[in-house]
């Protein structure tokens, strides 16, 4: 089984809710070292964290990254975006562009440029955080954004299996940081959402559904479109 025991993570967004913890828990689980990775860095108060400049939207500072990190058996593709506006037709297409550079085109040849690294040690692990928006198209470029990503991280499992890499894709719905603070209802602790990931990794599942919300979304795709989106039925068209 995959295991966090003696592992080297890099994990991308440390600086936010959900990073830290996958920095904190990482090492609690007997991690030997983790890269905590941003765009600026902070200081942490452990020699195990090795603060790291990485913008994943950059090529030059993903290939970067892979030089100073070219022990890795983890990696966390944790770092993601918003875009201004839910509205696919009411956002620039510019920010349509960059929420695709940070959700997806990042993460993915993030993914490729670690692939040989990781394959080269034997029970590595790729971690990806999509969302429940990856199948509950509530966020208009996000939510596009993420469905690219969970169909990317299934394509990078086939082809990582046969290299002894263990992927796994992560959904959840909201998760109390800064980024869903706009958001009313149940919110998971980011606490509890990397406990469940590690959980699940270390058991050897391809596949982290973290909440109720993301359990039901993703049964009703089996469904027809109107069951998964009721107001529907209350257009014309």
């Amino acid at each position: 089984m995959p295991s966090l025991d003696g592992a080297v993570v890099l994990v991308t967004g440390a600086n936010g809710g959900i990073g830290t913890h996958f920095v904190r828990e990482a090492l609690a689980r007997g991690a030997a070292k983790v890269y905590a990775t941003a765009r600026t860095p902070r200081a942490w108060d452990d020699e195990r964290i090795v603060p790291l400049a990485l913008d994943v939207t950059d090529r030059a500072s993903i290939a970067g990254a892979v030089a100073a990190a070219a022990d890795v058996t983890v990696l966390v593709n944790n770092a993601g975006a918003i875009p201004p506006s839910a509205s696919l037709l009411d956002v620039t297409e510019a920010d349509i562009r960059a929420n695709m550079e940070t959700n997806f085109f990042g993460p993915v040849l993030l993914a490729r440029a670690f692939a040989p690294v990781l394959a080269a040690k034997k029970g590595s692990i790729l971690i990806d955080v999509h969302s429940v928006a990856s199948w509950y198209a509530f966020g208009g470029a996000y939510s596009a954004s993420k469905a690219a990503l969970w169909s990317a991280t299934n394509s990078l499992r086939i082809e990582l299996a046969p290299m002894g890499v263990h992927v796994t894709g992560v959904h959840m719905g909201y998760v109390d940081t800064a980024m869903a603070a706009h958001a009313d209802g149940p919110k998971m602790l980011p606490t509890q959402l990397v406990t469940t990931v590690y959980d699940a990794v270390e058991a050897g599942e391809y596949e982290v559904l973290a909440d109720e919300l993301t359990q039901g979304v993703k049964a009703a795709l089996s469904g027809p479109v109107e069951a998964l989106y009721p107001d529907l039925r209350n257009t014309n068209a």
